[in-house]
């Protein structure tokens, strides 16, 4: 079956809509979906039949690019800058917290009469202020993590509680959007952020069992049934919409926030249908950046399908949007996205004059430089990694090098590329900031230990694999995970902090282990203040609990926080899911 060249539907605005009907916003965005897992992209397997009825009668682009993984992807999103901007740079480790003081869509569309909210993956921050309710939206039923690990009657944050819901993860965030868009007068701002088909891959069975049947192995039968449920979803909320009279008056954007996972660092040859896209997520290869993209305006749209090749990204989303509101952008915002409403009303020319840039490697997170994990967009041409030059218009599959034949369309591209890199990382440099501490709207501050660095013999110890029962460590954490294997003395894991309000503080720790009386001693470490605790018999824990450490004054400032082992019986154990910072 021959594959389209890029499935980027976009059906935008040509007239200046009714002042007396608003419009509203509705911003869906899936998790690891590939390029290649919809129908129309080509997939001999995969069937997405709503998603391909909306693609059939819209505008495609054929380079939509985002980012090689999911945060960076959301903060490009959501304020139209270049992630490196944000802050943002990887997804854990505290490179995954978006600065604050950014100014997110959610907050322009809420200052122009909208009410706004999220329903699903944050991923930008797990401490006040970097979360969804002090970044602009009103409503957040979610998860503020990369992921979470049940997708069956899950528990959700709801504007900062938990709450438990009944169902699968996919139709409850659909239930909650579709009752937030049908309860308000006001125009709306709807962020579906959907965590499938992320890992773990839950679904139940009566959609990826058909996939099963047809040969194909657990993981693909499991991606390719959460794809069929997303599908579902996308048909019941557009029929909602519609019967309620709301979609005519909706703008709607479907895209994914980077290529597929087959796994780590799987073979090309051993990857899922990807309609010939190199690589895959944790890539600035085509495989790991390049989307789809679906916009849907009923009854204001040009209907008459045409495809453009215009380089079109995330952060060009903001603006587009903007533009379509007849919403003006704050004159203090500097932006690097563009509208793409010239370009899809056929008065843009930029296709051969749009510079796109991209940096991710995961060897360059804590040494940074500028390669490998750079690329350059113009016209035809993609640099990658200062070496390696492609025409994207004969070469989907970037394999032959054309450097050495167009030697300054290379140097063009690489200086281009190297002056972009120093410019976005001058704002917010190259490393995480400290967790803040003290917000009279937080007082209570739950540290992960993923944004720690442990030392010794600590291991990150987390639920790993397809479904999410199987246990495995992380060389340096991610969400979700909990600190174990103290086994010396001097094993320690220390966290950065920046106290914000001046106060008494209460120290604690989540909890769980097994220790005899006066023989498991650990210490508290603040700058250069020392607090003993001892683990007394009495804590014999199964379950995770809170546990007193120290009550101690703070100032503001910046202050190294480590919890260090002084002290164990080798029959002691103890594990810590987080430690609890209390204003009191």
């Amino acid at each position: 079956m021959k594959s389209l060249p890029f499935l980027a539907i976009f059906w935008l605005f040509l007239s200046c809509h009714s002042p007396q009907k608003p419009t509203n916003v509705l911003l869906i965005m899936v998790d690891d979906m590939g390029y290649g897992d919809m129908g129309l992209s080509g997939n001999p397997i995969l069937k997405t039949p709503i998603l391909d009825s909306l693609a059939r009668k819209g505008t495609q682009f054929s380079h939509f690019y985002v980012s090689s993984v999911c945060a960076p992807t959301r903060a490009s999103l959501l304020t139209g800058r270049y992630h490196q901007r944000t802050g943002v740079r990887s997804v854990t480790n505290g490179f995954e917290t978006m600065n604050p003081n950014e100014t997110t869509l959610a907050e322009i569309l809420k200052a122009n009469g909208y009410r706004t909210g999220i329903f699903g993956k944050w991923h930008l921050g797990e401490y006040y202020p970097s979360l969804p309710n002090a970044q602009g939206f009103d409503e957040f039923i979610g998860f503020r993590t990369g992921h979470t690990d049940d997708y069956f009657d899950p528990t959700l944050l709801h504007n900062g509680k938990p709450e438990n819901y009944q169902g699968y993860i996919t139709d409850v965030l659909t239930d909650e959007a579709l009752k937030f868009m049908g309860s308000s007068q006001n125009p709306f701002f709807c962020y579906l952020p959907y965590n499938a088909p992320h890992t773990p891959l839950q679904v139940d069975s009566q959609w990826f069992q058909p996939y099963l049947d047809q040969g194909l192995e657990d993981r693909e039968a499991r991606v390719y049934g959460m794809m069929a449920n997303i599908d579902h979803n996308m048909g019941r909320m557009i029929r909602e919409l519609k019967n309620k009279g709301i979609l005519e008056h909706t703008l709607v954007i479907f895209i994914s926030d980077n290529g597929p996972i087959n796994g780590w660092r799987v073979p090309q040859e051993e990857m899922r249908f990807n309609a010939g896209l190199r690589d895959q997520k944790f890539t600035i290869y085509e495989g790991g950046i390049r989307t789809q993209n679906i916009w849907l305006w009923p009854d204001q749209i040009q209907r008459k399908p045409q495809i453009f090749n215009q380089i079109a990204a995330h952060i060009d989303v903001l603006p587009t949007v903007l533009e379509v509101l007849d919403i003006s952008l704050p004159d203090s915002l500097k932006i690097d996205g563009m509208s793409l409403i010239p370009t899809a009303k056929g008065k843009s020319d930029s296709h051969d004059s749009r510079l796109f840039f991209q940096n991710y490697s995961l060897e360059t997170l804590r040494e940074p430089a500028p390669f490998p994990g750079g690329i350059a967009r113009k016209g035809n041409w993609k640099m990658v990694n200062g070496e390696a030059l492609y025409d994207l218009s004969k070469d989907v599959g970037e394999k032959e090098n054309l450097a050495d034949e167009y030697p300054q369309i290379m140097s063009e591209l690489r200086e281009a590329y190297l002056t972009w890199y120093e410019d976005v990382h001058a704002e917010m440099g190259f490393f995480p900031r400290p967790i803040p501490v003290g917000y009279p709207e937080s007082p209570t501050v739950e540290i992960k230990p993923h944004h720690g660095k442990a030392t010794g013999n600590l291991q990150f110890l987390g639920k790993r694999g397809l479904e999410g029962e199987k246990t495995g460590s992380h060389p340096t954490g991610v969400d979700g995970d909990w600190i174990g294997n103290w086994q010396k003395s001097g094993d320690q894991i220390t966290w950065e902090i920046e106290v914000v309000t001046e106060g008494k503080y209460e120290i604690l720790a989540n909890l769980r282990g097994k220790t005899g009386e006066n023989s498991c001693k650990i210490k508290v470490l603040l700058n250069s203040e020392i607090y003993p605790v001892t683990l007394y018999e009495a804590n014999d824990f199964e379950n995770w609990q809170p546990i007193h450490f120290t009550y101690t004054p703070l100032r503001k400032g910046t202050y190294t926080l480590t919890i260090q082992l002084d002290a164990k019986d080798p029959q002691d154990w103890f594990e810590i899911e987080s430690l609890i910072l209390k204003l009191v």
